[in-house]
């Protein structure tokens, strides 16, 4: 009887996950479902050395390999890249795998642009909010780059490069040699230690609870060169610009940018040292919120064309304003001025939420 339900629920979940992103129209792209990794509890904390094949990383599962940034709109990256995750009681372990026949790297301080290499980049909000998240970037030399956002670029957000990720530890191994062009490599991989303590806020700073959700994404520069003198150089444009680096990511955002934590893939947290038997569902409130964003991107491309935002759905191209989320009906409302808004999304159950032309969210309960 429960298997049943469970099929019945995993089947509702489905069926509304793929009905309502044909609800986007040409923001499609945007409402793809983001990838999920459940990650395991290790009693055997790996040595950070940059061997991702030790016997304690067979305790976890590869994901998925890495896509271009903008979905299926492009085409499979050429190398391929994958990564495991553990958690014990005290850090985050991430293990790291990128085929590559040209091993190079000539960034060499700590905090230096690292993406102007060719990269790893992790990305992650371990409260799920959009904001006050955090970013580390590493080099084929071990080089970091890390920083905080308190909120994302376009929501008037700025980085601060000052924050250093306290207590983590980082490896890169080379299979193959680096900086020179006159042989073919085979990739590099990377191992992280990230101490929870270290991106957790005020006194929450303890190990994650058994079924914790967080949103975590991960990004690989990659840019396209030629040999010069015997150094690997950038290819230029007509202008003599850098052509654009290739960004292949774990969970597609969608659109040529990480920095929309509402995009980025699902960690969730098992005190078990396996994760058979363990299902995940995008939580409800989540898809509640997909309709919320989709006022706020259509707000954003209204506001670049107006130079004021809209008080009405229809003008924003939103024919509807009920879903169903996971069985439920979900009225969406807009209200606002020309210089501010809010929309709103609610089941009838007391609970609200809503989003504003900042993207902050709110939940109220009457």
């Amino acid at each position: 009887m429960y298997k049943y339900l469970f099929c019945c629920t995993a089947l509702l979940a489905a069926t509304t996950v793929a009905k309502s992103q044909s609800e986007f129209g040409d923001m499609a792209n945007l409402f793809t479902t983001p990838e999920h990794y459940i990650i395991t509890h290790t009693n055997h904390a790996p040595v950070i050395d940059g061997d991702v094949n030790d016997k304690t990383w067979q305790q976890a599962k590869w994901t998925t390999s890495f896509v271009d940034i903008e979905g299926d709109a492009k085409p499979k990256p050429q190398y391929n890249t994958r990564l495991k995750m553990l958690w014990d009681d005290t850090n985050l372990y991430i293990a790291v795998k990128m085929d590559e026949p040209h091993l190079w790297a000539y960034l060499t301080h700590h905090d230096d642009i690292i993406f102007q290499d060719n990269d790893f980049e992790l990305f992650v909000d371990p409260d799920n909010d959009g904001r006050n998240y955090f970013e580390v970037e590493v080099n084929q030399l071990n080089k970091i780059f890390d920083l905080f956002l308190p909120k994302a670029y376009r929501h008037a957000g700025d980085a601060l490069i000052s924050w250093d990720t306290p207590g983590m530890r980082s490896a890169v191994k080379l299979q193959g040699t680096l900086n020179n062009p006159k042989d073919t490599d085979k990739g590099w991989t990377v191992e992280f230690a990230i101490p929870f303590k270290a991106i957790m806020f005020g006194f929450n700073t303890g190990k994650p609870d058994d079924g914790s959700l967080w949103r975590i994404n991960f990004s690989r520069v990659e840019w396209d060169t030629k040999v010069v003198n015997g150094k690997y150089v950038k290819l230029k444009d007509a202008n003599g610009k850098n052509l654009p680096e290739r960004n292949w990511v774990w969970s597609a955002p969608g659109l040529i940018s990480m920095h929309y934590p509402e995009r980025w893939g699902y960690l969730q947290f098992t005190g078990k040292t396996t994760s058979e038997g363990i299902k995940f569902n995008i939580p409800y409130t989540d898809m509640q919120k997909r309709y919320l964003w989709l006022v706020y991107y259509k707000q954003q491309d209204y506001f670049k064309q107006h130079k004021y935002y809209s008080t009405s759905l229809k003008d924003l191209g939103i024919a509807k304003d009920e879903y169903n989320v996971y069985g439920k009906n979900n009225e969406l409302t807009l209200y606002g001025t020309k210089l501010q808004y809010t929309a709103t999304v609610t089941d009838g159950s007391g609970a609200t939420t809503s989003i504003n032309e900042d993207g902050l969210f709110k939940q109220a309960k009457k």
